[in-house]
């Protein structure tokens, strides 16, 4: 026993180990740093097109045909592998069985371009968020270790990406709790107890830093709004679990099929189902006033703190995020799927004026984000911990769960599992001289 313990502790404190302690904690502290970087670069593009928007209205209207072509030429010639959201990726990276093709979609090269391609996405008026984007960073920049020699084995690997995706999921929302649950809800289904003290790691230090950088802040402010459990409550929770579970699902359902049928067209033509996607966008946008573009997050805000919405907000936003997912361009639909959640609750207010709207509208950001991605405890915890609001986390709950009964109905197969099928199904094996 004695003997035991000795040979342990020598391991645990032998060079080789610290080494590697210090290596992975370094990488994730670097996951930290880019995710704030991002998000200040992705807020300053979003911020930039719609202030050109509103001063110069047609030219702006002329930039998303004219970007998406270029960032999908982008997408398909020079930065390969960091096309959509990066979530379906980082899964399918999972499944992988070789390092060569786990490559092809975990780099430090694609880490940038990701980054870069989806700023241009923002400055463009696409309809996208950087939180699956980073997730995908995140993955890239800790499987990038791999390359050492202590974290060659292979279950090293899987560990890796998922550490680095809940790292960058946790810094991008400033949501560590929320980090962790996705990555043991969405991307690890069959979660090992020996990732814990890794996983862990990796969200505390890349939340932290980006704590550093950008401050202490929830993502769409703090929310007072309470929901009284009566009989007008509980008519909300189901209509917002049915409502948002339905609609969400089948906007989960047009992107799967969609990214299925228009593979070999965007294989073939990627530059002009680019631009004709981003015709689709200029034209939400002109018939939204602009309300359309971006990643939504400025209209969520709005509407929890009291802003009005138009009847047809909702809709037309998730239009437009089916256009800006097909077009092919990198881009996540987190933030996007939010703020059409944020529409529904605010149209179901005007139905119930006994409620607060905001209650409604936090709501209906559950219920619809469930109906997407299938993940009833990420929804509820993510939006829980993005308003700073623990007193509705039973109507949350509720919302989430009834949602993901009738998203499951529509969309048997989760959103980001059933893409990552198709994007191994379209990856091969590289051949071996």
């Amino acid at each position: 026993m004695r003997h035991h313990l000795i040979k342990t502790r020598r391991q645990l404190f032998s060079p080789k180990k610290i080494k590697m302690r210090l290596i992975f904690l370094g990488s994730a502290l670097i996951v930290g740093a880019v995710a704030a970087f991002f998000a200040i670069a992705a807020q300053q593009a979003d911020h930039q097109f719609l202030a050109l928007f509103k001063s110069h209205p047609w030219i702006a209207l002329s930039i998303p045909p004219l970007s998406l072509a270029l960032i999908a030429w982008l997408t398909k010639n020079v930065f390969i592998g960091t096309e959509g959201s990066g979530i379906p990726q980082t899964i399918a990276a999972l499944e992988m069985p070789s390092h060569a093709m786990r490559k092809k979609v975990l780099s430090v090269k694609i880490a940038f371009g990701k980054i870069l391609l989806t700023i241009m996405g923002l400055f463009s008026g696409a309809s996208i968020g950087r939180e699956g984007p980073t997730v995908h960073v995140g993955a890239s920049i800790i499987y990038s270790l791999h390359t050492h020699r202590g974290f060659k084995r292979q279950h090293m690997a899987k560990a890796l990406i998922i550490a680095g995706g809940a790292a960058g999921i946790s810094a991008a929302f400033n949501t560590p709790l929320a980090g962790i649950i996705f990555a043991i809800e969405e991307m690890s289904r069959n979660f090992e107890r020996r990732l814990n003290n890794i996983l862990l790691l990796a969200v505390i230090l890349a939340g932290l830093t980006a704590i550093a950088i950008l401050g202490e802040y929830t993502y769409f402010g703090q929310s007072t709004a309470v929901l009284p459990l009566n009989e007008y409550a509980w008519i909300a929770i189901i209509i917002c679990g049915i409502g948002g579970g339905v609609l969400g699902g089948l906007f989960s359902l047009t992107l799967i099929h969609g990214s299925k049928r228009l593979y070999h067209i965007a294989r073939a033509h990627p530059v002009y189902l680019a631009f004709v996607c981003g015709l689709l966008i200029s034209l939400l946008g002109y018939n939204s006033n602009g309300l359309t573009f971006g990643t939504g997050y400025h209209e969520a805000r709005n509407l929890i703190d009291g802003g009005e919405a138009t009847a047809s907000f909702a809709f037309m936003k998730l239009l437009a995020t089916i256009a800006s997912y097909l077009s092919g361009i990198p881009g996540g639909i987190f933030a996007p799927s939010l703020s059409v959640g944020a529409g529904f609750g605010a149209n179901l207010a005007e139905y119930i004026p006994a409620l607060p709207a905001a209650s409604l509208i936090i709501l209906g950001m559950v219920g619809y984000f469930t109906g997407v991605v299938q993940t009833p405890i990420t929804a509820f915890v993510i939006v829980m911990e993005m308003t700073s609001n623990s007193s509705m986390l039973l109507p949350l709950m509720a919302t989430a769960l009834i949602a993901k009964g009738f998203s499951k109905l529509v969309c048997p197969t989760p959103i980001y599992q059933a893409l990552s099928e198709v994007y191994l199904a379209n990856t091969k094996e590289p051949k071996t001289r």
